[in-house]
């Protein structure tokens, strides 16, 4: 069975996979190409967004890949939901669109990721392993998108708003904050802040909560939209 390159990225034990979509041929073919992955286990698949929650309960997974167009509820609203939770598992959002709107909303509901359903296989499985050491995970495409979100904040008030909310971190959170923004994982700003791993992901915590947050990815744009 193939390996995830950033071993450092990967648990211990697999990272369970739930998959979320319409086509039982795009659920089939994922199955097959993440169960080549040694830090993978796919525990489960469901074709609609309507049935998401209960899979999360049953299955318990570490990560959910999601897609976005479903016949019932579509998977942003699903996203929402499952981000919503005590403890929620990871999302990427694995689609064939990535319109700004989507990709927009992905963010606000706290989505980990957006991928490309046409990503090669094995940056998907890293995208997954990524996902679940609490990583943002997004095709290229998508971050540029994403960059040009915050870019477009230029001198609108969005810019003192990001400014105002960072204020409510204490010194050294706003430097865990900021080398999140750089896309750091955990072990990188341990090793810059001369930290734990432990440490930072204490701090880490503390941020989503003072930010009323619930990933990486949203604060790295906020860092980027106080710039």
């Amino acid at each position: 069975m193939a390996a995830v390159a950033d071993s450092d990225l990967s648990e211990r034990r697999p990272v369970r996979v739930l998959l979320v979509d319409d086509d039982p041929l795009v659920r089939m073919g994922l199955s097959m190409m993440l169960g080549e992955f040694d830090e993978i286990e796919v525990v489960g698949s469901v074709e609609d967004g309507r049935e998401v929650v209960g899979a999360v309960n049953s299955h318990r997974p570490d990560v959910v890949l999601m897609d976005i167009r479903m016949p019932g509820t579509d998977g942003l609203t699903a996203t929402e939901v499952v981000r919503a939770r005590r403890d929620p598992p990871a999302v990427i959002v694995l689609t064939t669109f990535d319109t700004d709107e989507h990709v927009r909303r992905a963010i606000r509901v706290g989505a980990s990721g957006f991928l490309l359903k046409h990503t090669k296989p094995d940056e998907i499985a890293r995208a997954v392993c990524r996902a679940a050491a609490g990583e943002p995970a997004f095709t290229p495409s998508v971050l540029r998108q994403v960059m040009g979100f915050v870019a477009a904040v230029d001198d609108d008030p969005g810019r003192e708003r990001a400014r105002a909310a960072l204020d409510r971190l204490s010194p050294s959170e706003r430097d865990v904050a900021r080398l999140i923004a750089d896309g750091r994982t955990n072990q990188e700003i341990g090793a810059e802040l001369l930290m734990s791993t432990a440490t930072v992901k204490a701090y880490v915590t503390r941020i989503f909560t003072k930010l009323e947050m619930t990933n990486r990815v949203q604060v790295a744009v906020l860092v980027h939209e106080s710039r």
